[in-house]
């Protein structure tokens, strides 16, 4: 029995990363921030050090004894107006964890990292091995995340931290209690509420629970220094949403609209955001990181980590009945 830690193991692959090695027999300690939302953990017999990434005694007490360190942290909101706290967070927190791996000694550490430090590729399939090529037209978001990975790539090489990068697709499935913004388009179809998909527009994604399969067998037998693309498939807009309308017995969205019509509805809800003063989750940089993004190829994984991921669609289905089953606890809780 190791003794692992998930740092961040509240958020919504960090459950289940928690819930998997809890499942396997390990001893299992979790590094979460006092008030937050554990729901996704509450039933499980785990260890709980409260703690920030900023506070260094805290992370160095944390990974104290452990085998294995999971890193699940991120800021995903791509939309921000301010994109301070996604540098703060992926960035400068990130290297706090680092110093204090470094520190500890950590024998292993599986960072999530995501597939948008991935290379594109419009007329091929792209692996682990191309350079990144759009880092310009990501956003804040990707840059912090382009950032992270090379800093954590770097703690390998000049520290000799013994790091694996995981290079996570957008996720789905089931107990995501924190409302991720890719899940909340499956819980709109799910609920009928989704009123239109998008011609041409595609992305990777994976079942969550499948996800943490990867990391988890990452912390068995990755291969220190390595980069693994963790994504199921290239799948449409469309057939997600169709599926997770059916799972949830749900009329499916009924029209299709153009990738510019979307840009369009994106310009004007920026515009009625900024005169509001508030962020919106839909805006130009977030329909453009929903279509950049070309197929990838996970065989890498699949080779040296022994993971072989289920169709994708079977974990949307599975999130459109987690999420019509929250929404009737909640009315009846109402």
């Amino acid at each position: 029995m190791k003794k692992m830690l998930v740092v961040g193991a509240n958020g919504f692959l960090g459950s289940h990363v928690t819930r998997l090695l809890v499942q396997q027999g390990h001893a299992v300690r979790v590094m979460v921030r006092k008030n937050a939302n554990t729901q996704g953990i509450d039933d499980l017999q785990v260890e709980r050090k409260l703690g920030d990434i900023f506070d260094d005694q805290s992370l160095r007490e944390a990974m104290q004894g452990c085998d294995v360190v999971f890193y699940c942290v991120v800021d995903t909101r791509a939309w921000l107006r301010d994109t301070t706290p996604l540098f703060r967070t992926n960035v400068e927190g990130l290297q706090h964890v680092l110093d204090a791996a470094v520190a500890v000694k950590v024998p292993r550490f599986i960072f999530t990292s995501t597939i948008g430090t991935i290379a594109r590729n419009p007329h091929g399939v792209v692996s682990e091995v191309e350079p990144h090529n759009w880092v310009a037209q990501g956003g804040a978001y990707i840059q912090s995340r382009v950032q992270a990975e090379q800093m954590v790539l770097r703690y390998h090489r000049e520290q000799g931290l013994p790091v694996i990068a995981m290079c996570v697709a957008n996720t789905f499935g089931p107990g995501d209690y924190g409302a991720t913004p890719h899940g909340a388009g499956v819980a709109a179809a799910a609920l009928g509420q989704m009123p239109f998909t998008v011609k041409n527009m595609a992305w990777e994604a994976v079942g969550t629970e499948d996800a943490a399969r990867a990391l988890v067998l990452a912390g068995e037998r990755g291969r220190i220094g390595e980069r693994y693309i963790i994504s199921e498939s290239f799948i449409s807009h469309k057939d997600m949403y169709e599926a997770a309308a059916d799972a949830a017995g749900a009329p499916r969205p009924p029209r299709q609209i153009a990738c510019w019509q979307l840009m369009l509805l994106a310009y004007i809800s920026d515009i009625i955001s900024r005169l509001k003063g508030e962020d919106a989750v839909l805006r130009p940089i977030s329909v453009r990181l929903m279509k950049i993004m070309t197929r990838m190829d996970h065989s890498k994984a699949e080779r040296e980590l022994g993971w072989h991921p289920r169709p994708v669609l079977e974990s949307v289905r599975a999130a459109a009945r987690f999420y019509v089953d929250r929404a009737r606890q909640s009315s009846q809780a109402s």
